[in-house]
Order: C-alpha cells, then sequence, then structure tokens
C-alpha cells in the first residue's frame, strides 16, 4: 500500500501544473492530457497512467488529498511538488506542443523512489 501511495504522489506531481502569476486566458497546454508515471528505481509500483485535464494553464485531477505547488512556464518547463501523508515527490521536464516528458523523485518515511513520467495531449 505505502508503494501505491508513493508512485501516485509522484504521479500527482503532474497535476501542480499551473501558470504563475494568475493566468486566466487560454494557454497553450490547455487540454486533457495522459500521463505516464514510470518507476526507474526504487520500491514503488511499476507504472501508472492517468488522466489529467489542463485548464487556463492550470491542471486538474480528482483527488483532493493531494497539496500540489509549482507549475508549467511559457515555454513549457515543468516544476512540480506534491505531498500527500508524509510522502512528497517533485518532478521536473517539459511539455512541448502535444508532448511532455521528464523525470520525479519521491519519498516516504520508509522508501524512495524516482522515475521519468511522459505526457501526450489527448484533446
Amino acid at each position: 500500500m505505502k508503494r501505491v501511495i508513493l508512485t501516485g504522489v509522484a504521479l500527482s506531481f503532474l497535476t501542480g501544473l499551473c501558470m504563475s502569476s494568475g493566468a486566466m486566458a487560454r494557454m497553450a497546454f490547455d487540454g486533457a492530457w495522459s500521463v505516464l508515471i514510470v518507476t526507474d528505481r526504487g520500491t514503488c509500483d511499476r507504472a501508472y497512467r492517468y488522466a489529467l485535464r489542463i485548464a487556463d494553464g492550470r491542471v486538474y485531477y480528482d483527488d483532493p488529498s493531494f497539496s500540489v505547488s509549482g507549475g508549467v512556464d511559457d515555454s513549457g518547463r515543468v516544476r512540480v511538488g506534491v505531498s500527500a501523508g508524509g510522502q512528497t515527490a517533485s518532478g521536473y521536464g517539459r511539455l512541448s506542443g502535444n508532448y511532455g516528458q521528464g523525470s520525479w523523485t519521491g519519498r516516504s518515511s520508509t522508501s524512495q523512489c524516482s522515475g521519468h513520467w511522459e505526457a501526450e495531449r489527448r484533446g
């Protein structure tokens, strides 16, 4: 269960993709995205795929149990932090057009994992 939660935290780092300074206009990365989170090191589950929605530069994911901060800038650079239940994760990378990729690291009191993520716009 801890591995599932930690990988979920790592995955949810993408829910923090938001524009800084209160952007309200439609942003270049708005739309539906499919995000694959892959564990390359550690004991977290191997992979998860999540459906996310970005609107006005902000990512939405239907799980309010995660605290998310960070965002994506106008050039597509992603930097996000997530925490839930004493576990934390951070992610970095880039979105470009309809695709994106990057890396993530996460930790709990008993384990540490890291890996990469890939994203594809679906709508």
